[in-house]
Formats: structure tokens, C-alpha cells, sequence
């Protein structure tokens, strides 16, 4: 018994080292964190250290308005000035970079031609930047945002920022009215949706396998990736990468989009090492649930009976029922 406290004392000890000796090194950098264990027999901090190993994110432990959250429906208001939301595509297909960036399927516009959104709960204009995928190891979990405490199979995120007041998005991520987040769950059946189609058809996931490759898709229509709805949640929240800036508006749609099982198996084939590391795949990319600290969550589904105030109105029995293609 005594040489098994012994060894995990030393085990202890020497993680103990391991973090302080980090904290001062110049590993603690803004890509240094993972979701899970990235190689074995390393430490890379995982959510629950992300605001523990570097002052720049401690955000990540001691904010209050942050990301993801489990959506309560019965606790939500309606808010009848929240207007539809509005894509600008210019009538013009887009280009992007596709990534494997070693914890997210990554799609990045290329600049030629802008995609902005404005309505909904925004005040001003935001620019798509990237558009980014979490799924999970088997169908029950992936999503960031829960709903009802039910994860969804996958998470789609279109990343935008705010181009009236800041220059690019690194700019805007921590800054005020920074950033607005579209989030659509992603559901899986015999269908898929045509956008999604065009990134995870077997010619195009394939040349991504690993850590930092990448594949250059033309020709893409936004506005198919989005579900046929108008409805949407909406609440104020922050990143859910470090440095967890508490500058981002979310807004969820109100119903999801699909893939194959044979898309989603291919997802669960992606590394998120390089092909001389050990293979690990990248699903589980998703951070747990974080407290939703008294913050009101919106939407324009309109309810048979309407608060007065958003705050003090959450006691009121609220007549809503979530969309059921998200309950399917």
C-alpha cells in the first residue's frame, strides 16, 4: 500500500510540475489547448484547465456569460422585435480553404467574395469568417449547445464578425458587439443537406485526413447550408475556444440540417494528430455546457402567451413547443 502512495504522490507531484513549469513557457500560446488528451503521455490542457494554464485565458473559469449552454425551452421569452435574420451573398457563389486544423473541420471564405448577415438581435452588419464543424463519437453527443439537456449528433458554426466597427475578426473577438455565432444542429439520416454535401462527399473529407492539411472547394452556396426556418434562439455569450472572450451573440436556428451516416463516419476518420503521431480522431471537439448565470434567452417563436419583461417573466408558464424536426 505504501509504494502505491508513493507512486501516486510522484504522479501528482510531477503534474503539479508540469503545469507551472508550462506557465512559463513559451508553449502557452494561443493554439496550445485541446478537447481531449492530443498525444499520449503529454499534457495539453483540456476545458477544464483552459482558464488554469495562461492569464490571457481566464475567461475560460471565471466568466459569466459563457458558451456553450443548455437551452432550457420552457425558460425562454419572446421577443417580438427580433426581425428575421438576412444573408448577403451578393447573388455570387463563394470559395474557401477547407482545414483540418487537429480539433475542427474548418471552412475559411477566401476574400474575393463577402458574405454578411445582419437582422435577427444584431444592431450592425457581420462578415462570415469560418465556419467550423463539432460532432461527436457516436450519435448521441457532439453539439456544443444542448437542448433540453439533449446533445445532437453535430454542431455547425458560421463565425461572423463585425465589419462596421472592426477591421478583421481577431480584432473583433475581443472587442464589444464583436461577434454573432449561427449555430445549426447537425441530425443524422438518409439525406444530406446540399451545402454540407459539397465538404463531406468521400473526394473532398478524404483529402483532409490529417492535422493541417487542406482542400480548396469553389463555387458554394451559404444559403443552402441554412434550414428552411425563420425561427431561431438567441442569447449573449463568448467563444468557446480560449481565450473565451465574452463578445459573441449566438443565435440557433430552430431546426437542424443532416448527413449521412457514412458522412459522419468519415468525420469520425479525421486526425487530430499528424500522420507520424498516433492516430486520434478528432470527434468529441466540443466543450461541456457552462452555467447560464440569469442571461435571458431569446426568440421570435412567438408564444401564446407574451412577456412583458424579459428578466422578470421567466416564471410565467410559457406555451412553447421546440420545432419538431429538432425533436425527430
Amino acid at each position: 500500500m505504501e509504494i502505491v502512495w508513493e507512486v501516486l504522490f510522484l504522479l501528482q507531484a510531477n503534474f503539479i510540475v508540469c503545469i507551472s513549469a508550462q506557465q512559463n513557457s513559451p508553449k502557452i500560446h494561443e493554439g496550445w489547448w485541446a478537447y481531449k488528451e492530443v498525444v499520449q503521455g503529454s499534457f495539453v490542457p483540456v476545458p477544464s484547465f483552459w482558464g488554469l494554464v495562461n492569464s490571457a485565458w481566464n475567461l475560460c473559469s471565471v466568466g459569466k456569460r459563457q458558451s456553450p449552454v443548455n437551452i432550457e425551452t420552457s425558460h425562454m421569452i419572446f421577443d417580438p422585435f427580433l426581425t428575421p435574420l438576412r444573408i448577403n451573398t451578393g447573388g455570387r457563389k463563394v470559395s474557401g480553404t477547407m482545414y483540418n486544423t487537429g480539433r475542427h473541420v474548418s471552412l475559411r471564405l477566401d476574400k474575393e467574395h463577402l458574405v454578411n448577415i445582419s437582422g435577427g438581435p444584431m444592431t450592425y452588419s457581420h462578415r462570415l469568417e469560418e465556419i467550423r464543424l463539432h460532432f461527436g463519437s457516436e450519435d448521441s453527443q457532439g453539439s456544443e449547445h444542448l437542448l433540453n439537456g439533449q446533445a445532437f449528433s453535430g454542431e455547425v458554426q458560421l463565425i461572423h464578425y463585425n465589419h462596421e466597427l472592426y477591421t478583421n475578426v481577431t480584432e473583433a473577438a475581443k472587442s464589444p458587439n464583436g461577434l454573432v455565432v449561427v449555430s445549426i444542429f447537425i441530425k443524422v439520416s438518409d439525406s444530406s443537406n446540399p451545402f454540407l454535401n459539397r465538404m463531406l462527399n468521400r473526394d473532398t473529407i478524404t483529402r483532409i485526413t490529417y492535422k493541417n492539411d487542406a482542400y480548396l472547394l469553389q463555387g458554394l452556396n451559404i444559403e443552402e447550408l441554412y434550414p428552411e426556418t425563420s425561427s431561431f434562439i438567441t442569447y449573449d455569450g463568448s467563444m468557446t475556444i480560449p481565450p473565451c472572450y465574452e463578445t459573441a451573440s449566438w443565435i440557433i436556428m430552430n431546426k437542424p440540417v443532416y448527413i449521412t451516416r457514412m458522412q459522419m463516419h468519415s468525420l469520425r476518420l479525421l486526425s487530430q494528430n499528424q500522420p507520424s503521431q498516433i492516430f486520434l480522431s478528432m470527434s468529441d471537439n466540443f466543450r461541456p455546457v457552462q452555467p447560464l448565470n440569469n442571461r435571458c434567452i431569446r426568440t421570435n417563436i412567438n408564444f401564446s402567451l407574451q412577456g412583458k419583461d424579459c428578466p422578470n417573466n421567466r416564471a410565467q408558464k410559457l406555451q412553447y413547443r421546440v420545432n419538431e424536426w429538432l425533436l425527430k
